[in-house]
């Protein structure tokens, strides 16, 4: 089973306690459709799981990263201020600022500083290809060398985003307290199928007393 390999430092807001089930949102400050669908939905989610589930909210970037950084997120996070194709789409819903509260913990992706070995990063990013380990050596090498290529090529790596290879924002995770991805759903998708499989979940794991 594909585990989640997750990096942030201390939190931004509130605290996030690892649990038998867990709930990851990655989000953008810069993606429109993480604020008018994402949050509001897992604001909901939230406010009615979060007794049986530890919600995150993970912000990252993995492009426009003037906008998609900390001090932005922050001033998301305090005062509802927002930027770029997010604020433009706010403005015309008529609010020049976020209208709603994030009721979850909230933590930045780690970013890659002069440590990162992308080397290991790149082993990490093929064996998420089920295949990888049966390949012939030489393929693997090729994969492996193509990989490092892609990673020395990018300007930011935000490292639970690319070491996972999300498809984009926003992204919706459960992961179970060994870091097994039980569910994942890149973009839009109706409210019913995330919580039945919320539910199920929950069923399966037990509820947290």
């Amino acid at each position: 089973m594909k585990k989640l390999d997750l990096h942030f430092n201390q939190a931004l807001q509130g605290e996030f306690v690892l649990r038998k089930l867990n709930f990851l949102f990655v989000f953008q400050v810069n993606c429109p459709g993480c604020f008018l669908y994402g949050i509001p939905f897992v604001n909901e989610l939230h406010n009615e799981y979060n007794k049986d589930i530890s919600f995150l909210g993970l912000s990252t970037a993995f492009e426009d990263f003037d906008y998609n950084n900390e001090t932005n997120t922050n001033l998301l996070i305090n005062s509802g201020q927002i930027v770029g194709e997010t604020k433009k789409a706010m403005i015309e819903q008529g609010f020049d600022r976020y209208p709603k509260n994030i009721d979850f913990p909230v933590a930045m992706d780690k970013m890659a500083d002069e440590s990162f070995d992308f080397s290991i990063a790149a082993a990490k990013i093929c064996q998420i290809n089920p295949n990888y380990k049966i390949w012939p050596e030489f393929e693997q090498r090729a994969l492996l060398k193509k990989v490092i290529e892609y990673l020395k090529s990018q300007e930011k790596i935000a490292l639970t985003f690319i070491l996972n290879q999300l498809k984009g924002t926003p992204s919706m995770l459960v992961f179970n307290d060994s870091y097994e991805i039980l569910f994942e759903q890149f973009g839009h998708v109706e409210n019913t199928v995330v919580t039945t499989k919320l539910e199920s979940l929950i069923d399966t794991y037990g509820k947290d007393c």
